[in-house]
């Protein structure tokens, strides 16, 4: 197939996918602009104005007008919005019915709320919403929050040209988006939350307006209510639970200003497809098995605590390295005691903690697997 369109094969009324970002040039009475067509260069510039594109997300479209076709140098082609297609993200995975939701949330601009196991991969779907949509991905520990100051600003000792040290406000990565989204209206801005909850309560009060209609802050430099601009959307992350010793409690108030959605980690079959994809080296077969016994493991009834993708992923990078890739094999179970074992609480050689149930269990995988 050609890498380019020829400006006669693109007719009034053909319908093609393509995706759009903002249009830089303001002074275009178009908001919007592409530079493919079903997956080829078109030989101009793509235009539309439809509010309800979204930059970044692929849409089908049909082209109305074809702007100076025998000029090289100028024209444009015009088309009309048909319909988005389904949110496609990369290197993550979520079930057909939570992508729906999500997808629903973010055309929505809702607050959303990831609930889900360490290691699910919270931080990384939030990342790869941004990368899809052209948003600019601001990410906020919410760990390192001790008053509610610490989301906008934090107080910093420097020493000043004579020497003597001078305490002054340090904008967070959270205010410096706020303010920017206000100069920059035709760019959006993500900014995710997270471990939202691992943060005192009583600091967290401090978003409550910023996360409903008032859609205000307390400027804790400048000493005034700033408005949130509506190119802002907030992705929050948590891990609730009892094995979860270092968080605090979500109020039903802040909850509310969420919109929930769960998730969990991916399908066996998901997980190693996208472990196979990350490392090459390794053979399908021993990924089938690294992620064979993690699922054993997340699923074992004696265990409350999960484990995560990165501890099936650290395994990969193991078993990958030179020092290790000629006895892949035979150094699996040494990796798994490490990587596995190593998450959970007590040792592997003590049946009577997590980490000797988790040993037992690799070990019952692997012999089935060995008689196989």
């Amino acid at each position: 197939m050609a890498e380019k369109w020829n400006i006669d094969d693109l007719t009034v009324g053909a319908t093609m996918e393509t995706t759009f970002l903002t249009n830089p040039v303001e002074t275009s009475s178009f908001r919007f602009r592409a530079t493919h067509l079903d997956g080829r260069r078109a030989p101009k510039v793509v235009l539309c104005d439809d509010p309800r594109i979204s930059p970044g997300r692929p849409c089908i479209v049909r082209i109305t007008a074809v702007r100076k076709p025998k000029r090289a140098d100028r024209g444009a082609i015009e088309v009309e919005f048909v319909q988005n297609l389904d949110l496609q993200l990369k290197g993550v995975w979520l079930d057909p019915i939570a992508s729906k939701k999500l997808q629903i949330l973010l055309e929505s601009g809702l607050n959303i709320l990831l609930d889900g196991p360490q290691g699910c991969g919270k931080t990384v779907l939030a990342k790869s919403i941004a990368e899809t949509l052209g948003m600019e991905f601001v990410y906020f520990n919410c760990g390192a929050v001790v008053e509610a100051t610490d989301f906008l600003a934090t107080i910093q000792v420097r020493a000043s040209d004579n020497g003597q040290p001078v305490t002054e406000f340090v904008k967070t990565s959270v205010l410096e988006s706020f303010e920017q989204a206000g100069d920059e209206p035709k760019k959006r801005y993500l900014v995710f939350l997270d471990e939202l909850n691992r943060c005192p309560e009583s600091a967290r009060n401090a978003l409550m307006p910023a996360l409903d209609t008032t859609r205000k802050v307390f400027h804790p430099i400048e000493n005034h209510f700033l408005n949130i601009p509506d190119n802002v959307q907030f992705i929050a992350a948590v891990n609730r639970g009892n094995e979860f010793s270092a968080t605090f409690g979500i109020d039903a108030a802040q909850l509310d200003r969420f919109a929930p959605l769960q998730m969990t980690y991916m399908p066996p079959t998901q997980e190693v497809k996208l472990l196979h994809e990350r490392h090459p080296e390794l053979s399908k077969a021993l990924v089938t098995r690294i992620v064979k016994v993690a699922d054993a493991v997340r699923k074992s009834p004696e265990l409350t605590g999960g484990l995560s993708v990165r501890a099936t992923e650290e395994a990969c990078i193991y078993l990958k390295h030179p020092l290790m890739e000629k006895a892949q094999r035979r150094l699996l179970p040494e990796v798994l005691q490490s990587s596995f074992c190593g998450r959970f609480a007590g040792r592997w050689d003590d049946t009577t903690t997590d980490a000797g149930t988790v040993w037992t269990v690799i070990n019952q995988v692997l012999r089935e697997e060995k008689k196989k």
